[in-house]
């Protein structure tokens, strides 16, 4: 059972030992060791175990069978961790790895979480025994048949469609993932007020108002990248929320994603402080309204600009401008050629080589500057961090 992740073999006592005793080797030294039993199986584990170490920190301690398609689709723990929900049921659509369902279990009295491939939910039921995990039943069916004759009710569904093809290709519409979420709505309404949607951070935040509203519509952020979009049917009205791991939450309305730019004239020497909103900000677009009544935008792809520094904490890196000039390079060359640039730019076709070719420059951090367009001006801005 269970070849085709190898789960017969990792049971094995020996097999187990050997994957502990090398978990700090080099995987591809370990496929070529004397003494170590199915070496391959072994070395495999290794190097999946060794990936999740920061990602999924629990299966790592657990030394869980990690398969490898599994795992580069899997949610992180951190990420997994911090959804909303809770209750006495919860249906998991889209098993996976189960890591979403290992993290409903910490907040549902009982998880029931569909696996329509057979070999997988098999090693989700042996990774959840070996964490303790006792509340989560791992059902091999897919979402479509359980639904169309479940007779339970559940307090939240939770669905991670699967967002790629049958070719491989990344699928961004609702219609187009596995399971087809709009098709099921109708049946899942029936099953449960709320429901959970995971989406790729690619997809529309006005498309998620439109299609599901009244809507709680998120997107997380960790480390300054964007990593989901989720949405949670079921509220009373629309809100729209920032989510930036590690800083905090923000919320915002519908009608902030449509704030009008600053309409003040962009003057050189005007400016104190240059603010690059976290990339959620950018992505729900709604930049120009948390800034709003603080700093100056003209898009809410670009930066932000103000004259005294942030009253409040907003999710965005600060830095004190050094000095505001318009991008012409062969006036700049002699400032800036063999400098050591740091280019951070927004809203402007050049590219990062290009600037410094044009300018002489190399990369590095010795200097750090802002590159963006208004008003149909290029500007080049030199900024430093700013010291507490």
């Amino acid at each position: 059972m269970s070849n085709i992740y190898n789960l017969d073999i990792l049971r094995d006592e020996e097999v187990c030992a050997a994957v502990d005793r090398n978990i700090e080797c080099d995987p591809a030294v370990v496929a070529l060791k004397r003494g170590v039993p199915s070496p391959q199986v072994v070395a495999t584990q290794v190097k999946y175990l060794q990936r999740a170490r920061r990602k999924l920190p629990t299966l790592y301690a657990s030394r869980c069978v990690i398969p490898p398609r599994a795992f580069e689709q899997s949610s992180s723990e951190e990420s997994a961790e911090r959804k909303p929900l809770n209750g006495e049921s919860c249906l998991d659509l889209t098993c996976g790895l189960g890591i979403d369902s290992m993290a409903l279990a910490r907040r549902f009295r009982r998880v029931v979480a569909l696996e329509r491939d057979t070999d997988l939910a098999e090693v989700v039921r042996h990774n959840m025994a070996l964490m303790g995990i006792d509340n989560v039943e791992v059902v091999s069916s897919s979402a479509e048949e359980y639904v169309a004759s479940c007779s339970e009710q559940f307090d939240w569904v939770f669905v991670d469609p699967d967002r790629r093809s049958e070719a491989g290709n990344k699928m961004v519409c609702m219609e187009d993932c596995s399971p087809n979420i709009l098709e099921l709505m109708p049946r899942l309404r029936e099953l449960s007020r709320r429901v959970a949607i995971k989406l790729s951070p690619m997809f529309d935040c006005a498309e998620a108002f439109r299609l599901l509203s009244p809507a709680e519509v998120e997107v997380v952020s960790i480390a300054g990248e964007c990593k989901e979009l989720n949405i949670y049917t079921g509220a009373e009205r629309n809100i729209l929320r920032i989510a930036v791991i590690g800083q905090g939450e923000w919320e915002f309305s519908e009608k902030d994603m449509t704030t009008t730019p600053s309409r003040v004239a962009f003057e050189c020497g005007d400016w104190r402080y240059l603010h690059l909103p976290d990339v959620a900000l950018q992505k729900a677009r709604v930049a120009i309204a948390a800034f709003r009544g603080r700093a100056e935008m003209w898009s809410n792809n670009g930066f932000a600009f103000s004259r005294e520094m942030l009253d409040v904490a907003l999710p965005c890196r600060s830095y004190e401008i050094v000095s505001v000039e318009r991008y012409h390079p062969k006036e700049l060359k002699r400032r800036y050629r063999g400098v050591g640039l740091d280019i951070i730019k927004r809203d402007t076709q050049l590219s990062v080589d290009a600037v410094r070719k044009a300018l002489g420059a190399r990369s590095g951090s010795e200097v750090v500057v802002a590159l963006t367009s208004i008003e149909s001006e290029t500007y080049i801005i030199e900024i430093k961090p700013i010291t507490k």
